[in-house]
């Protein structure tokens, strides 16, 4: 089983030089499910090489069983310190895809053309697609066969509105993407802020914070499992 994991390049919160990046825990959580289920794990960004992590998420209140796992495991640091250039990726060397939060994706991915590319080839080749948190930014302009938005009639969810302005940054970001979700045609739902809230429509897999992504990870692991055993 073949797993690519899709970070964000993007170090700043556009020009006014807040940094960000991705989410420490957004990662090593579904990194570890997938690898102790044996997966086979290869790490892609558009710039390729170490990817920017947002300094909050390293804070001493962001950490967990995972991200202490992840400091003190040599071969995992080094992998990240050289993920694979996103232009490189073939899709059909993959079995699925998951794209870790953090506010990085809604200045990169969202736009990010090989991205784009990857998530559409991804879903016409009806591979299960996860995201968390900020990650569906990703979807935004992603298409499907019909040419009209992906996200268009499925059930979703992400970062919520007020999620975003409990940490004072929706007048930061470049969109709110609970709202440019929903301008696209999402069917999009939240449960309450900060706890884990999941929503499973078809190929794609969402999950709306931080608190969610061990079960996004999971989920991915059962659709990717029953796949192999149909």
């Amino acid at each position: 089983m073949k797993i690519l994991i899709v970070l964000t390049s993007q170090s700043t919160m556009g020009d006014g030089g807040e940094k960000t990046g991705f989410w420490t825990e957004e990662f090593t959580t579904p990194y570890y499910i997938m690898v102790d289920s044996g997966a086979e794990i290869t790490l892609a960004s558009p710039k390729g090489g170490q990817p920017p992590v947002d300094p909050k998420s390293e804070l001493e209140d962001a950490q967990t069983h995972t991200t202490h796992r992840f400091y003190k495991d040599v071969e995992a640091v080094d992998q990240m310190a050289h993920t694979v250039l996103l232009s490189s990726v073939d899709p059909a060397d993959f079995d699925a895809v998951f794209y870790p939060g953090g506010h990085g994706p809604l200045w990169d991915l969202a736009n990010d053309k090989d991205s784009i590319h990857l998530i559409e080839t991804f879903y016409q080749q009806h591979k299960p697609i996860a995201f968390v948190c900020h990650a569906p930014a990703a979807l935004v302009h992603a298409k499907n066969a019909a040419g009209e938005p992906l996200v268009k009639g499925k059930h979703l969810t992400s970062f919520s509105n007020t999620e975003e302005e409990a940490v004072h940054l929706t007048d930061v970001v470049p969109f709110l993407l609970e709202d440019e979700l929903k301008k696209n045609g999402a069917f999009y739902s939240k449960g309450n802020d900060w706890a884990s809230y999941v929503k499973h429509d078809g190929l794609l897999i969402t999950g709306q914070n931080p608190a969610s992504s061990e079960a996004v990870a999971k989920l991915l692991m059962h659709v990717l499992t029953e796949e192999k055993t149909i």
